[in-house]
């Protein structure tokens, strides 16, 4: 392709995603959305698929300065993509942790707790710094740090694939893996204001530091007592994943460990290897592990974590069997199926794993065409996905919410594999057919992979979970129940416990507690609800009921009224043990008497 005809094409796909990110701002979201890839403009997706297609084919056939702006495309796309809460205006994203996060960020802002108070402090610092320097509301300065931590993880994948070695083929399919985001799984981690999964984006940067540290061994100018930068770039990056999310610290130790087991192998048993010309990483093992156990044994929720999973191995019906089989039962009730939801949601990452787990037996048989430095750094992170796998295992026995974050952390390693895995397999069908027809086909598994991967980014009803979209209504409906309905009543909530909204609404104090704007809460028994006996319907005490259009969307469109109807829902309108006492178009709020008062 000429050079005039590669500009006018690039430059066609940086028009389209900015048209793309103007006409999704000019186009904020009005009411609740339970899916925000319906509810963001079609010409947006267009745009956004227009400037892919031209990121895709440049990433993979042009080399130097075209492919770094082919790149820079595909990962701008991508960004816009994950910002489309903040450019569709939404007042905040996440129902969950989120909600508690947002409380801890406002207990800073508001000089109520120090950052060092909280175990991982780093998402909450940089959104209460947003929050000063920007003037933007709290919610929206954790939604902007959502973002800031998600874009190291586009720039240093690629990176790393080149100092390993990598060929130009292969740090252009590393860049476009990493636009699937294959981390995200919707189940554990998430795309959203939550540290676990924020903290997985910043993996490939201290992945970065430990390739650069053995890679770059030539000698350079040392920092006082001896120490390398680079040491201090594995030390500071790991600090600052420490400080996002402890848990992945843990898979860093792992990895870091492993490469350190492999040296003390290969430098007993081979006299000639590239292992052998790189620095050793003993003591950066044992410098981590001594900062990660200084900051973690002594926390109580790092325990309490400890001792939940040491439990769950010995329990029934808390591993991961159990909660497929639960989660089976309740997808075969509304029509859908586990093997349907798996299809959705870890398809491309299934392919990518076999496609890695194939390349690397290749690999171990000595029939690849690596050159011996890059393949050293392969065996490195392959024989590092041992552990880690057994990490997965245990957590999967014991927690299975750990399992599938872990799951994260080894797709992180897998896509990084994946740029050298693939650029190999397309080489070699290349020499089958011939090399545009082989760039060809990889273009289209590829964009394949890249589109399943982008529409599972976000939660929404095609995987059986609607977005978590806060509204202005909604928030300022629980706004008011909390503030002005009576506190020594309890909240409940329709298949969701409302007390995130106290966090994220009145703060902590730093404690996952209720702050005292409700005395309790919890769920209404669904049996009791469906049957009509509101009264009886929590342990039958006094309630209010909060309901928003998210619970709706969730129990009757996406749910199919699986454990709460419509019909109840209309007959709690004029049931005499229930006043309305707040409406609007997000969110309601009845005052529920309870059995006793009834009786009285």
């Amino acid at each position: 392709m000429k050079r005039s005809t590669l500009n006018i094409t690039l430059a066609i796909g940086f028009l389209a995603v900015a048209t793309g990110i103007l006409v999704a701002r000019a186009n904020p979201a009005t009411s609740y959305e339970s899916s925000i890839y319906t509810g963001t403009p079609t010409i947006t997706w267009l745009g956004f698929g227009l400037a892919l297609a031209v990121a895709v084919s440049t990433a993979l056939v042009c080399r130097g300065r075209e492919q770094a702006f082919g790149i820079a495309l595909g990962g701008t796309t991508v960004t816009s993509i994950v910002s489309l809460p903040i450019l569709r205006n939404y007042r905040f994203s996440g129902m969950g942790d989120a909600l508690t996060h947002l409380g801890w960020t406002r207990d800073i802002v508001n000089g109520e707790m120090a950052p060092h108070e909280l175990f991982y402090p780093a998402v909450h610092t940089l959104a209460s710094v947003l929050h000063y320097v920007g003037g933007v509301p709290i919610e929206r300065g954790l939604l902007f740090s959502m973002v800031v931590l998600f874009v190291p993880f586009l720039v240093f994948v690629p990176l790393i694939v080149r100092e390993i070695g990598g060929s130009g083929m292969a740090i252009g399919v590393a860049a476009i893996v990493s636009w699937m985001v294959l981390p995200i799984n919707n189940v554990a981690t998430h795309m959203g204001v939550h540290t676990n999964s924020n903290a997985l984006f910043l993996v490939p940067v201290v992945l970065f530091a430990f390739v650069a540290y053995l890679r770059r061994r030539a000698t350079i100018e040392r920092l006082p007592f001896g120490l390398s930068p680079f040491s201090l770039l594995i030390f500071l990056t790991g600090i600052g994943l420490l400080l996002v999310h402890p848990q992945h610290m843990i898979g860093v130790l792992v990895l870091v460990g492993s490469i350190a087991g492999v040296q003390f192998l290969a430098r007993r048993r081979f006299d000639d290897h590239p292992m052998l010309d790189h620095p050793t990483m003993y003591a950066h093992t044992a410098v981590l592990g001594i900062i990660f156990s200084l900051w973690a044994v002594s926390n109580d929720r790092f325990r309490n974590a400890v001792t939940g999973t040491i439990e769950g191995l010995f329990e029934e019906d808390v591993g991961g069997g159990a909660e497929v089989e639960q989660r089976d039962s309740s997808l075969e009730a509304i029509g859908g199926s586990i093997a349907e939801l798996f299809v959705t949601m870890f398809l491309e990452l299934a392919i990518v794993s076999l496609v890695v787990g194939f390349f690397v037996l290749l690999v171990w048989l000595g029939r690849s065409k690596l050159d011996p430095e890059t393949k050293s750094f392969v065996n490195y992170l392959a024989l590092a996905l041992v552990p880690l796998s057994g990490l997965f295992l245990v957590y999967f026995l014991g927690t299975p919410t750990m399992a599938f974050r872990q799951i994260g952390f080894i797709a992180v390693i897998l896509t990084v594999l994946a740029g050298v895995a693939l650029a190999q397999a397309i080489g070699a069908l290349s020499n089958v057919i011939t090399q545009p027809g082989g760039t060809a086909v990889g273009a289209l598994l590829l964009s394949a992979c890249l589109v399943l991967g982008l529409l599972t980014v976000f939660s929404s009803p095609i995987i059986y979970n609607p977005g978590q979209h806060v509204t202005d209504e909604k928030f300022s409906g629980y706004e008011t129940a909390l503030d002005d309905a009576d506190s020594e009543t309890a909240i409940a909530g329709m298949g969701y416990d409302p007390y995130r909204y106290d966090h994220g609404i009145n703060g902590l104090g730093g404690e996952e507690t209720l702050s005292g704007g409700t005395a309790d809460s919890g769920m209404v028994n669904s049996d009791e609800f469906e049957a009509g006996n509101y009264s009886g319907a929590y342990d039958g005490a006094d309630y209010n009921f909060l309901v928003s259009e998210y619970e709706v969307t969730r129990e009757i469109e996406v749910y199919q009224e699986l454990y709460h109807s419509e019909d109840a829902l209309a007959d709690l309108e004029t049931d005499p043990s229930a006043d309305k006492l707040i409406s609007n178009d997000e969110f309601r709020m009845y005052a529920v008497e309870g059995e006793a008062d009834e009786e009285a």
